[in-house]
């Protein structure tokens, strides 16, 4: 079988090198001819040859049987005679993946995220912006919060699953993680709160932002309308017509006690100031309570009641 030196000659080394000056070789060329640092023609294939390269070289085994028997050897396997008990007899084919081989070399997903040799960093001639990575589109989710969440603020915890990389780089696997959403007293519908990075992960991307948009629960007393709280009371003719108070049970268990001495008419509301909502900006500031009123009119009255009526109804409108 014939012997070659394309390996050594691909690391521009000779055989006589080191571990360590193989490991050199292989870093400052793998960084040299990586396709995200060099668009010129054949260096895809420079960089794929310096990865089957390092592979066999860096691996005693394999690199013994290059050194004796060439590639041929390596790659056709050893001739019986030169076997021993079938050691090191089995056919060698490279993964064909560089990149693989790189990231196993550098560690981490990021492998441009810090380069150093033992002298100095390494130094690039292409800015460092061309290396990151597209990230995906914004993963958005809606958060259903009631008005007390809102009115005093509080804490949610959100479980979310994505899929996160194992150690390798490549394969991934899918893991629950939990989120903690800090809700600020006043935050209105629409409020987003972003998560930075923290959807699926993969080798090539850099991971979406969660984005947990703030929605409002119906409330069984309330109408949050921007700052203020609109609440809608039924109330009969008779209280229309004269005083009356209600007790309006508030956000935070409190209860008002409102009264009314004004003539409530349909177009009529009672506003109580600074009883509304906490201002996103300045919690110690609310907006207002606004009271609407829906008039209950009767069904029927006697002929007796209707001649009260007009007789109290006529006096109110002399001069």
């Amino acid at each position: 079988m014939s012997l070659n030196n394309a390996y050594y000659e691909a690391l521009e080394i000779n055989r006589t090198a080191s571990d360590a000056e193989i490991k050199k070789a292989y870093r400052r060329l793998a960084v040299k001819f990586h396709p995200k640092r060099n668009a010129e023609a054949g260096s895809a294939e420079k960089y794929s040859l310096l990865g089957e390269a390092y592979d066999v070289l860096s691996d005693p085994r394999k690199k013994a049987i290059y050194d004796k028997f060439g590639e041929e050897g390596l790659k056709a396997g050893i001739p019986p005679e030169f076997g021993s008990d079938g050691a090191w007899s089995s056919k060698y084919t490279y993964h064909g993946n560089p990149d693989k081989t790189f990231r196993q070399f550098f560690g981490g997903d990021n492998p441009f995220a810090d380069f150093f040799t033992k002298d100095a960093p390494l130094q690039f001639g292409v800015p460092q912006t061309k290396l990151e990575k597209t990230q995906d589109p914004p993963i958005e989710r809606e958060l259903y919060l009631t008005l007390e969440d809102l009115f005093l603020g509080c804490t949610k915890k959100i479980k979310i699953s994505r899929r996160v990389l194992n150690d390798d780089g490549h394969t991934s696997c899918i893991k629950d993680k939990i989120l903690t959403v800090d809700v600020k007293p006043g935050w209105r519908e629409g409020t987003r709160v972003v998560f930075p990075k923290e959807g699926d992960q993969g080798p090539d991307r850099t991971p979406a932002d969660v984005v947990l948009i703030v929605r409002h629960k119906s409330h069984p007393l309330f109408i949050r309308q921007h700052n203020d709280l609109i609440y809608k009371l039924k109330i009969s003719l008779m209280n229309a017509l004269t005083d009356f108070s209600v007790d309006i049970p508030t956000l935070d268990g409190r209860l008002l006690s409102i009264p009314i001495n004004d003539i409530v008419h349909p177009a009529y509301n009672k506003v109580v100031t600074g009883e509304g909502m906490p201002l996103s900006q300045d919690s110690s500031q609310r907006g207002d309570l606004i009271i609407t009123f829906e008039i209950q009119f009767p069904e029927k009255l006697s002929s007796d009641s209707k001649g009260l009526i007009k007789q109290a109804l006529s006096s109110g409108y002399e001069d």
